[in-house]
């Protein structure tokens, strides 16, 4: 199945708005989770590029109060709703939100312990200048972890996804998941774009039936 995109920035408020309400309460505690096993074990400063509405960032610090993480993203109503979730988790100190473009990060070289992306990937019409901005900020130690969808191999593969999501979802949420389905990358395409970036020690493998994952420990 050929690859589709869709919008590289969701930006209305009420995109936003259902984003937020969709229950990834088990997908993001387990990213979270393994992003605490990776990363370092004292203090660190991760980058969490595409953190929409900050909900894994404050899964991320309510375990690790010795971590800063600076979560950026493009879409602004996304940013609005995050500052909001990072006000009510009290985290203000830890978590500082920026309106920022993964593929031109404003950084510095070798900046960050670690840097994390959820489902960012298949927003973007070429991941690879991302990739390339990750291994620039990261220090030469440092920790990843990228996780995405894997596109199906056909229609009646999405179909079966998108029906397995449950009835909760409204009709526009489950187009959203539909639309990001085909937009995203399979394994293949994965592992060839984290060759080209030149990121090294990158283990890049299927974490679920309809996830990948990129990840590197921190040393």
């Amino acid at each position: 199945m050929q690859r589709v995109l869709e919008p590289e920035v969701m930006d209305t408020l009420q995109e936003a708005i259902e984003y937020d309400a969709m229950d990834f309460t088990e997908v993001n505690t387990a990213f979270a989770q393994r992003a605490i096993e990776l990363g370092p074990q004292s203090v660190g400063i991760v980058l969490d590029a595409g953190t929409g509405t900050a909900r894994i960032p404050i899964l991320i610090c309510q375990q690790s109060p010795q971590w800063q993480i600076i979560g950026i993203d493009l879409a602004q109503h996304m940013l609005c709703i995050g500052f909001k979730n990072v006000k009510q988790a009290g985290l203000q100190k830890q978590i500082h939100l920026e309106l920022v473009d993964s593929k031109q990060l404003p950084y510095l070289q070798g900046e960050f312990d670690m840097a994390i992306s959820n489902s960012l990937v298949h927003h973007l019409p070429e991941p690879l200048p991302f990739l390339l901005e990750i291994k620039r900020v990261l220090k030469p130690n440092g920790a990843i972890l990228i996780r995405d969808l894997i596109r199906p191999v056909d229609e009646a593969s999405v179909d079966r996804i998108v029906n397995s999501i449950g009835t909760e979802y409204s009709e526009h949420q489950q187009q959203l998941f539909r639309d990001s389905l085909h937009a995203a990358f399979t394994l293949d395409e994965v592992s060839e774009l984290v060759q080209k970036s030149g990121l090294e020690g990158v283990q890049v493998y299927q974490s679920s039936n309809r996830h990948w994952t990129a990840e590197r420990k921190y040393a």
